[in-house]
């Protein structure tokens, strides 16, 4: 299903120009010209990401943004606007804006930002939510959900995590994260910032894994206008935004390497000028960056600057994976269901001990966003005052014990789909056909695992229609 856009806005110009742009990029859009009415629609349906204009005829910037969260704290919004000052930027982010555009808009620079707001989870889009503990039948609870968006577990591994964050948050190291996808990395980078002395200044976040080349520097330093083609107006950057706080930089070793010569400098030198500009700013900002994979070896190779990884190699944090917190499993099934039940206001009694065992046993190559996603739907699927169940679980749960993920040591057994020769009354089977199926559902299954079980992109790997993609795996379960 296409991601469903709101933009309200009184040109009405911009809103049928830019609605064009995103519905070529595959967006469904609804148009609003007006505040009341761009909050009456909201109200009205659901929407993916909002993205409005400051100024309104009817109302500003302030009136809209609180009354659109007051609605739903969890909304992704993007604020545009005419009014290009560092004053606006950080106010409209402080209200809970995940980033801020100047008019006129670069197309591709809405299209960059919008994609990487839609990716991100609804509990790291400042969410300021109070729930009391969901405890699953039979247990006493173990987890609360908080202002802190902060999850404490409790396994070995995760407290060594805690302890090293609480070792570091308070100094100005520069702070490398490292973990594999959905591990949690901007969590635990939001956490180090909140625990600082910079708690009271800005935190912006930035995914340089969705940035073009030419984008990256823009978004970093910012530009002047004629900077460049489409630069018809000053832009501030991220460093910019986040003087004074903390700047995240996720999948950092995805900057071209002339990017990372300029962020060398700035910071060796604590200053910058954006792009096209002359004016060097000063810049008291401190960095924490994230990737998968390991700078070390990206140094090595060639694909990363030595010395910008050591400059930003001052302390450096592994975030385990979640098979290797197993302690901390049903407590965070607590915690992701406090959050899905208040989220949708639904109530739910609890799990069933079946799926909670499944949970146990899962290898959740997704991490903790694998885990919040399939907690959110199965309290979408579950009616009112009953008890979540296997039905609600994807086909990737309720079968994760049955194949490896690939790479990885700790692999969990192997329950082949056709590994007898007999079908159990001494009969012989087709051995060649047994063997060639054997190997189609070991493909589809890692095709699957390295995509996170997202079939459309499966099925696009493995260069089959999606139908085809379902009827080979309905084909495998009736196998099992």
């Amino acid at each position: 299903m296409n991601k469903k856009i709101l933009i309200i806005d009184d040109d009405t110009d911009l809103c049928m120009l830019l609605s064009r742009y995103l519905s070529k990029k595959g967006f469904e859009i609804e148009m609003a010209h007006a505040g009341n009415k761009g909050i009456a629609r909201y109200i009205e349906q659901k929407f993916d990401a909002v993205i409005c204009d400051y100024r309104l005829g009817d109302m500003d910037g302030k009136e809209l943004i609180a009354k659109l969260k007051d609605h739903n704290p969890a909304i992704k919004l993007l604020v545009i606007t005419g009014y290009s000052d560092i004053k606006t930027a950080v106010e409209v982010i402080k209200l809970g804006a995940y980033d801020y555009i100047t008019k006129p808009l670069i197309p591709d620079e809405v299209y960059s930002i919008l994609s990487t707001l839609l990716q991100l989870p609804a509990e790291y889009n400042g969410i300021d939510r109070k729930t009391k503990p969901v405890a699953i039948p039979g247990k006493e609870a173990m987890a609360t959900v908080t202002d802190s968006e902060f999850f404490e577990g409790q396994s070995p591994s995760a407290k060594a995590l805690y302890a090293q964050v609480k070792i570091v948050a308070d100094t100005n190291y520069s702070i490398i994260l490292y973990g594999e996808s959905g591990t949690g990395k901007e969590v635990i980078a939001r956490t180090i910032h909140n625990t600082s002395n910079r708690r009271d200044k800005p935190f912006i976040a930035m995914d340089c894994g969705t940035l073009s080349k030419e984008l990256s520097g823009s978004e970093l330093f910012g530009h002047v206008k004629g900077a460049f083609t489409g630069a018809l107006q000053d832009k501030v950057g991220h460093f910019e935004l986040a003087n004074e706080g903390t700047l995240f930089l996720d999948e950092v070793g995805n900057l071209s390497l002339e990017v990372q010569a300029t962020l060398l400098r700035v910071i060796q030198e604590r200053k910058f000028r954006r792009v096209g500009g002359n004016k060097e700013m000063e810049v008291d900002v401190r960095l924490v960056v994230a990737s998968n994979e390991n700078l070390q070896e990206a140094y090595r190779k060639g694909k990363f600057r030595e010395d910008l990884y050591h400059r930003f190699n001052e302390f450096s944090i592994n975030l385990p994976p979640l098979r290797n917190r197993k302690e901390d499993i049903l407590p965070l099934t607590e915690f992701f269901l406090a959050k899905a039940t208040t989220e949708i206001n639904k109530d739910i009694r609890g799990i069933e001990d079946s799926v909670l065992q499944t949970f146990l046993q899962y290898n959740w190559p997704g991490n903790l966003r694998e885990f919040r996603n399939v907690i959110r739907r199965a309290v979408l699927l579950t009616p009112p005052g009953n008890k979540i169940n296997a039905d609600t679980m994807p086909w990737e749960i309720n079968n994760g014990n049955t194949f490896p993920v690939p790479g990885r040591e700790d692999r969990v057994a192997v329950s082949p789909v056709l590994s007898e020769m007999t079908n159990g009354h001494g009969e012989e089977k087709d051995i060649l056909k047994e063997s060639a199926s054997r190997a189609e559902y070991e493909t589809i299954i890692s095709v699957l695992q390295q995509v996170n079980f997202n079939k459309k992109k499966a099925a696009e790997l493995l260069k089959i229609d999606r139908k085809t993609l379902y009827n080979k795996i309905k084909n495998f379960r009736s196998l099992q």
